[in-house]
């Protein structure tokens, strides 16, 4: 994960607040024959901001605008892309239209909130664009009848970087956005990420998910279970934004996989597992060590380990099953927080990828 720096971060803009900048120069100047630059446009929740130009170009019955994405201190894979929007005009009466240009997905899958075969722009941006094709209409006497084609150069290689391939969503990265604004660090793209990845297993009817912490524990899983690559939720430190959303939508099982450190602290009831959020705590460790019977000695070598892994080790050692005590500690908050409606196995990795504890084990 990215450090954060140091002192105040500066915001950034939305791939659907700069395609709606984009989109509302691109029909001026199709209406006007003049590009506005800066173009001022209103945000959901009325904040004004300007966008320079970084592309303008027309032709008959057509104009393209592109904005370059400023993402703020956020680590954003699409920081600096060109966000180009290309409206075109059409026969009057034929509404407003969506494309999907070279660099912008296409959905595939049931379960986004657009529609199979529809551009991967979601519904914040379209309501956004489908306002300033109004508002420009408006005041300059046009009709808002345009097909609006969204772009992004190098978008396909951009899209790798993200969950669109698991998605279904091909070709390119998606538009997104709720507010136009992108708070650095607020990781909302994640917990978003992870709650269009649920909406998908269910869509596709896949009744068994799997919700890991890293890479070395989803290939644990997936050799353990082979389950589709649709099943797995990229869950990273999330507990809390994974558990709380499979609440409201469940789905039948939920092998819930990650490394014995974080599950250290899920078992404590510490639903963000990051480690600037929550710490390991080793007098919790030692004195579950001791409902099991481990003696003062090893209780106080616990306390005193370096790490978490240590102190599994320490525990090991003397036949202590610590990981199993984490991991059914861990599954017991987890039902907690699926209120039930959701059948929950743990499994507990040590840095190996062994199988150290397992809870509620459906295999």
């Amino acid at each position: 994960m990215t450090r954060k720096p140091e002192g105040p971060l500066r915001r950034g803009w939305t791939t659907g607040a700069c395609a709606t900048a984009a989109t509302k120069a691109a029909f001026t100047a199709l209406v006007t024959g003049q590009f506005p630059d800066p173009v001022d446009i209103t945000l959901p929740k009325g904040e004004q901001p300007s966008f320079a130009l970084a592309l303008r170009r027309a032709g008959k019955g057509w104009a393209m605008a592109g904005i370059v994405k400023d993402a703020g201190d956020d680590p954003d894979v699409t920081h600096l892309a060109t966000i180009q929007s290309k409206v075109k005009a059409l026969p009057r009466g034929s509404g407003i239209h969506f494309k999907a240009g070279p660099g912008v997905g296409t959905v595939t899958r049931p379960g986004l909130p657009v529609e199979v075969g529809e551009p991967a722009i979601n519904p914040v941006p379209r309501r956004m664009m489908a306002e300033v094709i109004e508002e420009v209409a408006v005041a300059h006497g046009a009709e808002p009848d345009v097909e609006i084609e969204i772009s992004v150069p190098g978008g396909a290689d951009l899209a790798r970087q993200t969950w669109n391939p698991r998605l279904g969503i091909e070709g390119g990265i998606s538009i997104l956005g709720t507010t136009g604004i992108v708070h650095p660090f607020s990781c909302s793209a994640w917990i978003a990420s992870i709650h269009r990845g649920i909406d998908v297993i269910r869509a596709a009817g896949l009744d068994h998910a799997a919700a890991c912490t890293g890479s070395t524990t989803e290939n644990a899983v997936q050799e353990r279970y082979h389950l589709p690559e649709i099943a797995f939720i990229d869950m990273g430190d999330f507990a809390g934004a994974t558990l709380k959303y499979l609440r409201h939508h469940p789905v039948k099982r939920l092998t819930l996989a990650g490394g014995f450190g974080k599950f250290c602290k899920l078992a404590e009831g510490f639903l963000d597992l990051h480690s600037g959020r929550s710490q390991v705590n080793l007098n919790t460790l030692a004195a579950w060590a001791g409902e099991r019977g481990a003696n003062e000695l090893t209780r106080r070598r616990i306390v005193e380990a370096n790490t978490a892994m240590d102190a599994l080790n320490i525990a090991a050692q003397q036949g202590i099953p610590l990981a199993q005590v984490v991991a059914d500690k861990a599954r017991e908050v987890a039902i907690e927080n699926v209120y039930g409606k959701v059948d929950v196995e743990v499994l507990v990795y040590d840095r190996d990828a062994k199988l150290v504890g397992a809870a509620g084990a459906f295999a």
